[in-house]
């Protein structure tokens, strides 16, 4: 599949599913926490500076962001975990709602979960690796920030990150830089394979 992605457009934000888009276009849905370069991610993988708003303040992103590309397929942004400042009733609610749409939407095909390249995983990934596995969606692992390590220093973020999260080898681990556009064509790839 061919894709523009200079062709992208934010389409709707949805709270829950009678807000989603009545189509069977496929989605790829990105989660991680509110911190780990998601609104980075999506504009540069669609050569956008301020598509996806980023923002200094962790945990704005409140509902499903579908992202149109191309009228081929789309993104879908859910709201990042893992941010104490928000009260425990509101991050059970994103929970719910994240929920609804990971298990219950047939156009998903696949979760792009970030990860920050410089940390290990928190609980909150390894549980969100854990459930896409539980569920049998597939997964796409993108350590975001790889710029902000030395090279010789990657192989042991790399197996410090699969150790803890478990990782299953048949999925696809992608280093990624928004600064430097590593790992961008491996993103599209292993993207495209899942639609």
């Amino acid at each position: 599949m061919e894709i523009n992605t200079h062709n992208a457009e934010i389409l709707l934000s949805a709270a829950n599913k009678s807000h989603y888009p009545q189509d069977d276009l496929p989605e790829i849905a990105l989660a991680g926490r509110s911190n780990v370069g998601k609104s980075s991610f999506i504009n540069t993988m669609l050569n956008r500076k301020n598509l996806a708003r980023t923002s200094g303040k962790p945990g704005k992103t409140q509902l499903l962001n579908f992202f149109n590309i191309d009228d081929k397929m789309r993104f879908v942004d859910v709201p990042g975990y893992g941010y104490a400042r928000v009260s425990k009733k509101e991050r059970e609610k994103w929970g719910r709602m994240i929920e609804e749409y990971l298990t219950t939407r047939e156009n998903l095909r696949a979760v792009v979960s970030l990860v920050d390249f410089r940390h290990d995983p928190s609980a909150d990934d390894v549980q969100m690796y854990e459930f896409l596995k539980y569920y049998e969606i597939p997964v796409i692992i993108v350590a975001t920030k790889a710029d902000k390590i030395p090279r010789g220093k990657w192989n042991k973020h790399e197996s410090a990150i699969k150790k803890k999260l478990n990782f299953d080898p048949s999925d696809d681990f992608i280093l990624f830089s928004s600064v430097s556009k590593a790992g961008m064509d491996q993103a599209w790839d292993a993207i495209l394979e899942k639609l």
